[in-house]
């Protein structure tokens, strides 16, 4: 029994023994292929297909990091590391080389790299020998996402690298954009029309205005008009007793009398006259007394409609009625019951507010670009309001101290949106012009120190830094940085900078 559990631990020690030796084989294998690989980046296309080593070399493993910061490739003892470097300069590729890990010199190789950018067509970029490494002919400009392909050529043998380097830009489908209200436009011609910016504030239109004064000094009996009415022509404003009204219409009564008289006694004269038993005399005296009387009484009448006492309703002698001269709405008062007022008093504003002014400050440079009749448009800055009206002034003095001049807008106001004293701002068409590219003023964002349009090519949606040129608030012209026929994103785009935002993408070597 003993000896045959010996035989049993034998064999069971073999096999164990057995199965690490078979282990060990495959773990030194592995390992020797992982070193290869860790030395080379990748085993070359010549090996790998039995060609000769004038055929390309390929490595597109991930990259490693080199000295420099950039991005390290290796293949077969060959090393090339590529950065974009931008501290002081414009962005640049510059490109180191190394043979077994040492640097060599960068004249030893030629370098050509073609960038693949969505919607554009592939650039290829030289480079040029500088110190200890190659500098690209080209800027590298904004954004820096796009997919590389670099070609190598040193010793007779070419090498090809690359890798995708992808920033400012987010993946949305056309669900996606539908379900947040996000509109597509193309870039393209537009009409922009030049634009003076303006501020103003909106006035009483002084031409619909009117200063109500008594005309005669008195004691306010009654006012039923307030600040802020609405009135009619011819509304009651206000009752005032007037002593010196009273004393008007006493003078008319006596004319009046008068004339009655003499008009009596003229009749009489003429009647005597005319039978010849009074003398001709005492007619012509008759006469002449009752046209003094016609010319005295007419006086009085006059008189009294000077001061608006006359054709009134009958009554006490001393009441004197204001009445409103124009429809409007009452915008000042300054009486109240039981005090004197002076005839010459402003007892009441009233304005017309159909009509309303918007009186603005040009500066001196820019009154060549306004004139009368010139339509201009009219937004309020303190709530959503516009409108539209003429110029209907322009100031003919600039002013010493401003070095401006005032100009005036008749501004329609049938709903009294427009009140006097709020602030506007005020555009002026001053001409317009043809571009060939431009895009919805709605779709510029910001992204970095970027301005920018989203563009959407497929699903993705990327940032173009733009250069822009006019605009008229609806439309602005694009420079450079997005051709004609290119789909962009406007109506909220700002969610798209908001995803990217929080996706962390907008710039990333």
């Amino acid at each position: 029994m003993k000896l045959n559990l010996n035989k049993k631990q034998t064999l069971s020690i073999a096999a164990v023994l057995g199965i690490g030796v078979v282990l060990a084989g495959l773990i030194l294998g592995t390992g020797k292929q992982q070193s290869a690989d860790d030395g080379h980046g990748q085993e070359s296309h010549a090996e790998a297909s039995g060609h000769d080593d004038e055929e390309a070399h390929t490595a597109e493993a991930s990259p490693a990091k080199g000295p420099h910061g950039g991005k390290l490739f290796n293949d077969n003892g060959y090393g090339l590391e590529v950065t974009i470097f931008e501290q002081g300069v414009p962005p640049e590729f510059r490109v180191y080389l190394y043979r077994d890990g040492k640097p060599v010199d960068p004249s030893s190789s030629q370098v050509v790299i073609t960038l693949h950018r969505l919607g554009r067509a592939p650039e290829a970029i030289q480079f040029a020998k500088v110190g200890d490494y190659l500098k690209s002919d080209a800027e590298v400009v904004e954004p820096h996402s796009f997919k590389v392909e670099i070609a190598a050529q040193s010793g007779g043998k070419a090498y090809r690298f690359g890798y995708d380097q992808i920033e400012a830009r987010v993946s949305l489908s056309d669900v996606q954009l539908k379900q947040n209200g996000v509109s597509l436009l193309t870039a393209g011609p537009a009409r922009i029309n030049a634009v003076l910016q303006l501020i103003g504030e909106i006035r009483l239109n002084e031409d619909r205005m009117v200063h109500v004064v008594p005309l005669l000094t008195g004691v306010v009996a009654a006012s039923p008009a307030n600040a802020g009415d609405l009135v009619k022509k011819g509304q009651l404003l206000a009752v005032i007793s007037s002593q010196a009204l009273a004393d008007q219409r006493s003078e008319l009564l006596a004319a009046q009398k008068r004339l009655a008289l003499t008009r009596t006694t003229f009749e009489r004269e003429k009647q005597l006259w005319e039978e010849k038993i009074s003398a001709e005399q005492d007619y012509l005296q008759a006469k002449h007394a009752m046209q003094e009387a016609e010319i005295a009484m007419q006086n009085a009448r006059q008189k009294l409609a000077s001061l608006g006492g006359a054709g009134q309703p009958g009554g006490a002698l001393t009441r004197y009625e204001i009445r409103a001269p124009i429809d409007g709405v009452v915008v000042e008062k300054h009486l109240s019951l039981g005090e004197a007022v002076q005839g010459d008093a402003k007892i009441f504003v009233i304005a017309d507010l159909s009509t309303v002014w918007v009186d603005m400050t040009v500066a001196a440079k820019d009154l060549g670009a306004v004139r009368p009749g010139q339509k201009a448009d009219i937004q309020a800055t303190a709530f959503a309001a516009r409108g539209s009206g003429t110029i209907s002034y322009v100031g003919a003095l600039v002013g010493e101290a401003t070095r401006a001049a005032t100009a005036r807008v008749v501004l329609p106001n049938p709903n009294g949106v427009w009140r006097p004293g709020l602030q506007v701002k005020v555009q002026l068409v001053t001409g317009s012009v043809e571009v060939p590219v431009a895009v919805a003023a709605e779709a510029i964002q910001s992204v970095r120190d970027w301005t920018v349009v989203f563009g959407r090519y497929g699903n993705d949606l990327e940032a173009r830094p733009l250069e822009l040129g006019r605009s008229d608030g609806k439309f602005i012209e694009v420079v450079s940085g997005l051709n004609a026929g290119e789909v962009y994103a406007a109506t909220n785009s700002f969610l798209i900078k908001a995803d990217l935002e929080k996706s962390g993408a907008s710039h990333n070597h």
